[in-house]
C-alpha cells in the first residue's frame, strides 16, 4: 500500500503541473490503473482503512483512526461509467447514484477530480440513512485525444473518508 501512496502522489503532482498535455493524462491514466492493480480493486481505486500512511518531510503522519459512533455508509450503485467513443470537443455528463445504508446523516464535505477538465457536483445538504443521492461529473473532450481516465475523489464523514468514481472515454477528432 505504501507503494500505490508514493504513485498517488506523483499523479498528484503531475496533474498539479499540466491538465493539458495528453501524453500525461495518458501516464496518469497507467498510474491510476496500478493504483487500481495493486490496491486489488480491479479497477476502481477506494482508500484502504489499514493502509499506513507515508511520511511528510521525514515528518510521519499519525494514522487515521476509525471514528467512534454510528457512521453513514456510501454504496454507489455504479463506480466506474465508459462514456464510449466521443469527439474531440464534446462536453459529457453523467450522474453517479448513491445510497446512504449507514446508520448516520451522510455529509459530503468535497469532490475533486484529477483534471480541470472533469467537473463533479455534489449535494451540499446531508443525506439521510436510507436516502438517495446524486454526483453528477461533467468532461470537456476539448484537447483530450486518446482514452481518457478521470477520477473524482469525494471526501465525507465516512470510514473510510474518501471514495473515488471514475469516468472513462475515447476522444476522436472528427473525422476519425
Amino acid at each position: 500500500m505504501k507503494i500505490a501512496k508514493i504513485l498517488l502522489g506523483v499523479i498528484v503532482a503531475v496533474v498539479m503541473t499540466s491538465c493539458s498535455n495528453s501524453d500525461l493524462e495518458s501516464r496518469i491514466t497507467k498510474l491510476e490503473g496500478k493504483i487500481a492493480a495493486i490496491e486489488g480493486k480491479g479497477g476502481v481505486a477506494k482508500a484502504n482503512p489499514t493502509a499506513q500512511p507515508v511520511a511528510v518531510n521525514n515528518t510521519p503522519v499519525a494514522p487515521a483512526t476509525k471514528p467512534e459512533g454510528p457512521l453513514p455508509a456510501i454504496t454507489f450503485s455504479e463506480e466506474l461509467h465508459d462514456f464510449g467513443t466521443i469527439k474531440d470537443g464534446d462536453v459529457v455528463e453523467h450522474v453517479f447514484t448513491f445510497v446512504n445504508e449507514g446508520q448516520a446523516p451522510l455529509i459530503i464535505s468535497d469532490a475533486k477530480a484529477t483534471c480541470g477538465c472533469t467537473v463533479p457536483e455534489w449535494p451540499k445538504e446531508p443525506i439521510p440513512v436510507g436516502e438517495t443521492g446524486e454526483i453528477k461529473v461533467r468532461f470537456n473532450s476539448k484537447n483530450k485525444p486518446g482514452v481518457q481516465n478521470k477520477t473524482v475523489t469525494l471526501t465525507s464523514n465516512t470510514w473510510p473518508t474518501t471514495q473515488r468514481v471514475r469516468i472513462k472515454a475515447n476522444v476522436v477528432k472528427e473525422g476519425e
